[in-house]
C-alpha cells in the first residue's frame, strides 16, 4: 500500500510537471499567432465561431469559446474536485495537523494578493469586481518550472506547493459560486440540486460502478449552465459525490482521476490557455503596464502571494503553529512562494468571469495576468536554481563550529 500511493505520488508530480511544460508551450503559441500578421485574424474568429446548440438561453449558440471554457474546463475543475476530496478523505489533508499549514498559507496566498489589487486597482469601481483574478496559483505551470530545477527543489517543497495549490483551487472555486453568479434560473437550479441528490444517494446506496455518476454528472452540467451558477462548479459538485476509500487504491473516486488527469493535463488545460492567453499587442504601449488593472493583477501576483505565503510560513513556524516543509531551507521556501505567483490558467478563468463582455479590460486582464507569472516564474526559478539546499546549509554550520 505504501508503495502504491508513493507511486501515485510520483505519477501525480510527474504528469502535473509534464502538463505544466505543454501549458507554457500552449500559452507561448497563443501570444505568437495572436500577433502574426493574417494569423490573428483567423484566431479571434475561431474562437467565436458558433457551433451550437442553444443549450441556456442567455448565452444563446454555443460557441467554441465557450465549450473550451464552460464545457471542456468542466472536466478540469471535476479533476479539481476528485483531488480535493482524495487530499482530505486520504491524503495530506486527511487531518488538521497536516491541514494547518497548507490551509493557513493558502489563505494568506489569497487574501494578500486580493487585498493588494483593491489597493492599487479600487479606486475604480468598475474594476473592484477583478480582485478575485490575482488569488489563484496555477499548479501545473508552477510545478513545470519546479520540474526543470530537478533535485534543486526537494520533495518536501512540491508536496508542500501541490498542497497549497489544491486548497488554493477549494478557495477559487468557493469564490466563483459566491461572487461570479448572477441572474439565477431558479428551476434549473432546482434541477440541478435533484441531480446532485440523486448522485448522493447513489453514493450512500454503495453504488461503486462509475457510468451512473458520469451520466448524472453531463445532466448536471447542463442545468447549472442554464442557472446561472458557473457551469465548471457542477465539475466539483459532481466530484464530491465520487465514491472513495480510504485504504482503497482502486475505488472509482481514484480510477475516474487517473483516467482524467492525461486529458486535463494534456488537452484541457493547455487548450484553454492557447484560447485564453493569446493577446494582441498592437497598439500596445510600455504605459499600459501601469494602467491600474493589470498593475494591481501583477502586483497582486509577484508580491502578494509572496508575501501571503512566505509570510505565513514563518509566522506559523515562528510561534510552533506548524513546521515549515522539512528540510527545505528559508530561501527555498521563499523561492517556491514565488511560484505560487504564477496564476496563469485559474487568474485568467476568473478575470473572464470578472469582465465577461468587455474585451478592452479582458485583454488588460490577460497582461497583468501574463505579466505578474512571468515575473513570478522566472524569480522563483532563479531563487530556488541558487539557494543553498539545507544540508548545505547545515554542513556550512558545521565547518564554522568546528573552526571556532
Amino acid at each position: 500500500m505504501i508503495h502504491r500511493v508513493r507511486s501515485a505520488t510520483r505519477d501525480f508530480l510527474h504528469s502535473e510537471a509534464a502538463g505544466g511544460i505543454v501549458l507554457m508551450a500552449a500559452a507561448a503559441c497563443a501570444m505568437l499567432v495572436a500577433n502574426l500578421p493574417g494569423w490573428s485574424v483567423a484566431y479571434f474568429h475561431a474562437l467565436h465561431v458558433e457551433t451550437g446548440p442553444v443549450i441556456s438561453p442567455k448565452f444563446g449558440p454555443m460557441t467554441v469559446h465557450l465549450w473550451i471554457n464552460d464545457a471542456a474546463m468542466a472536466l478540469f475543475f471535476l479533476l479539481v474536485g476528485l483531488e480535493i476530496k482524495r487530499e482530505f478523505v486520504a491524503g495530506r489533508l486527511a487531518s488538521w495537523e497536516r491541514r494547518r499549514l497548507p490551509v493557513l498559507a493558502a489563505a494568506a496566498g489569497m487574501a494578500a494578493p486580493a487585498l493588494l489589487y483593491l489597493l492599487v486597482a479600487g479606486s475604480q469601481p468598475r474594476l473592484v469586481q477583478g480582485w478575485a483574478i490575482p488569488a489563484a496559483t496555477d499548479i501545473a505551470f508552477a510545478i513545470g518550472v519546479l520540474a526543470i530545477l530537478g533535485k534543486r527543489a526537494p520533495t518536501s517543497l512540491k508536496l508542500f506547493l501541490t498542497t497549497v495549490a489544491i486548497v488554493d483551487d477549494l478557495g477559487a472555486v468557493a469564490i466563483i459560486a459566491l461572487f461570479y453568479t448572477a441572474g439565477l434560473d431558479l428551476v434549473a437550479l432546482a434541477f440541478a440540486a435533484a441531480v446532485l441528490l440523486t448522485m448522493v444517494l447513489l453514493n450512500r446506496r454503495g453504488v461503486r460502478r462509475l457510468s451512473p455518476y458520469l451520466l448524472l454528472a453531463m445532466l448536471l452540467w447542463v442545468f447549472v449552465f442554464r442557472s446561472g451558477v458557473h457551469a465548471t462548479v457542477a465539475g466539483v459538485a459532481a466530484a464530491l459525490t465520487i465514491p472513495i476509500g480510504a485504504r482503497d487504491g482502486e475505488s472509482p473516486l481514484h480510477r475516474l482521476e487517473h483516467a482524467l488527469h492525461p486529458w486535463s493535463a494534456f488537452l484541457v488545460v493547455p487548450l484553454f490557455g492557447f484560447a485564453n492567453a493569446g493577446v494582441s499587442l498592437a497598439g500596445v504601449t510600455p504605459a499600459v503596464l501601469l494602467a491600474p488593472l493589470p498593475l494591481g493583477i501583477a502586483l497582486g501576483l509577484f508580491v502578494g502571494k509572496q508575501l501571503g505565503i512566505f509570510g505565513s510560513v514563518w509566522i506559523a513556524h515562528r510561534t510552533g503553529f506548524a513546521p515549515k516543509p522539512g528540510w527545505s531551507s528559508w530561501p527555498q521556501i521563499y523561492g517556491v512562494s514565488l511560484l505560487a505567483g504564477i496564476g496563469f490558467t485559474m487568474s485568467l478563468f476568473i478575470g473572464g468571469l470578472a469582465f465577461a463582455g468587455d474585451a478592452a479590460l479582458t485583454d488588460e486582464v490577460k497582461i497583468g495576468v501574463l505579466g505578474g507569472s512571468l515575473l513570478s516564474a522566472v524569480a522563483g526559478y532563479l531563487v530556488l536554481r541558487f539557494a543553498p539546499p539545507r544540508r548545505m546549509l547545515a554542513l556550512r554550520l558545521i565547518v564554522r563550529r568546528r573552526g571556532s
